[in-house]
């Protein structure tokens, strides 16, 4: 044997260990990538039937959000006819309560002026 054999038979050997020192951080590299990939698949699993609850869930509060526009605008309808009501009751009744005000103040300052005696004037 040779000086270059037993150098050729060092760098394969070297090169063995090499090879095994870096296949190590590979094989775990790949039980990680593996488990990623379970986890990826089980988040799917997961995910279909949360997407599919939040697509009912959705879809019930659509409806009820339709019922509540409904509500809101016969309330809307109702305080539109109340507050033209009160404009005509306003109307109708406040005018002549108005006047009847109006007739009772000058009656009771009228009967409040003829019963006060004149002070300050006499009668010659």
């Amino acid at each position: 044997m040779t000086g270059g054999d037993i150098a050729g038979l060092v760098a394969a050997g070297v090169f063995a260990l090499l090879v095994l020192l870096l296949a190590v951080p590979i094989l775990k590299l790949g039980k990680v990538l593996d488990e990623v990939r379970t986890s990826i698949r089980s988040l799917s699993d997961g995910a279909t039937p949360l997407m599919d609850e939040v697509t009912a869930t959705v879809t019930t509060t659509n409806q009820q959000l339709k019922k509540v526009d409904g509500i809101s605008s016969n309330v809307s309808d109702a305080s539109a006819n109340l507050s033209a009501l009160s404009s005509l009751v306003a109307a109708t009744v406040g005018s002549p309560l108005i006047k009847v005000a109006a007739f009772s103040y000058g009656v009771r300052s009228a009967l409040s002026n003829r019963k006060k005696p004149a002070t300050g004037r006499r009668s010659r």
